[in-house]
């Protein structure tokens, strides 16, 4: 009984191996054949069956032969929308992009032109990574709706558009609080400038109250963590950004914190003043006792300033 069962089973693998083997001799076989009729025939249905693999095999040999001749037209089209089946978008795109300027008046232009811009979609990356594809997924798309501003597929197009600019608008967020989140005195300044060039390149930004109260604190934090000749005019500058904000966002759910930050600059301010006065008039004194002369003071300290924060 045990034995009938091993004799089963190897019967079993063996007729496995002769069909693998028989399917890819018939394949290879094909491939090999001059009958280019026969062979566009099944390459076409190895594209319907989803095998897309061997139907590319078959589609790049019948390139060079069918060159020239109309069926060149379906096979071109075959081969671009191959390479988009195995996701390889950028051999799709070339292809898609090629059709189009090949076949011009072709019917299936428009879309193969779509199709190329659409590639370049497929290829944007995650916001974290670098965007170089999102840019121009977006110019490739604008183009298509300049070239077919009442094709079927330009309001598509418009939509993707906008969501390919949403995943930039993510990213720049991301990278400005990034050096806010770092912590260090020149990376809150640093902080400020990203976030304000985010405001100018996307003035409509879903970030934006979230973004004009982190301007105000980052400000705040800059100021903070500044040398004390620099503090007053650093903590103006974070009051001039809390009235803008305040101005903009009244019922802001920052609107506490934010308040809070302007007392504390509005204090912080008035001890910097404070205690500027104290030092300077210790250090007159001390110029009196050393016999130096207020210009050569003025000079020194300018020197000192110049090389601090």
């Amino acid at each position: 009984m045990f034995l009938n069962r091993r004799i089963v089973s190897v019967i079993v693998c063996l007729i496995a191996v002769f069909l693998v083997t028989s399917c890819k001799s018939r394949f290879e076989k094909l491939r090999a054949s001059n009958n280019i009729a026969m062979k566009y025939q099944e390459a076409v249905k190895y594209y319907e069956k989803k095998k897309y693999s061997k139907a590319l095999v078959l589609f790049d040999d019948l390139m060079t032969k069918y060159r020239g001749q109309s069926e060149a037209e379906d096979l071109y089209y075959y081969t671009a929308y191959t390479n988009y089946r195995l996701s390889d978008y950028t051999s799709a795109r070339y292809h898609f992009k090629n059709f189009a300027t090949t076949y011009p008046n072709s019917p299936r232009a428009e879309e193969c032109r779509f199709m190329s811009a659409y590639c370049f979609y497929e290829d944007s990356p995650r916001s974290s990574l670098d965007q170089e594809n999102t840019r121009k997924a977006i110019d490739e798309l604008q183009l298509f709706i300049n070239l077919y501003p009442d094709g079927e597929k330009a309001k598509e197009a418009g939509d993707l558009i906008q969501k390919l600019r949403d995943k930039l608008e993510k990213k720049a967020y991301a990278n400005a609080k990034l050096y806010y989140d770092m912590g260090q005195p020149d990376d809150y300044r640093a902080a400020v400038i990203a976030f304000e060039s985010m405001l100018r390149e996307y003035p409509d930004t879903r970030y934006a109250e979230e973004i004009e109260f982190l301007i105000v604190k980052a400000q705040y934090l800059f100021a903070q963590n500044s040398m004390l000749h620099r503090q007053e005019a650093r903590y103006n500058e974070a009051l001039d950004y809390y009235q803008g904000f305040v101005e903009s966002y009244p019922q802001s759910k920052y609107k506490k914190e934010a308040d809070d930050l302007r007392s504390s600059a509005e204090k912080q301010i008035a001890f910097v003043l404070k205690r500027v006065n104290e030092i300077n008039k210790l250090r007159e004194e001390q110029q009196k006792e050393l016999g130096i002369t207020k210009d050569e003071a003025e000079a020194k300290e300018a020197a000192a300033n110049s090389t601090s924060k």
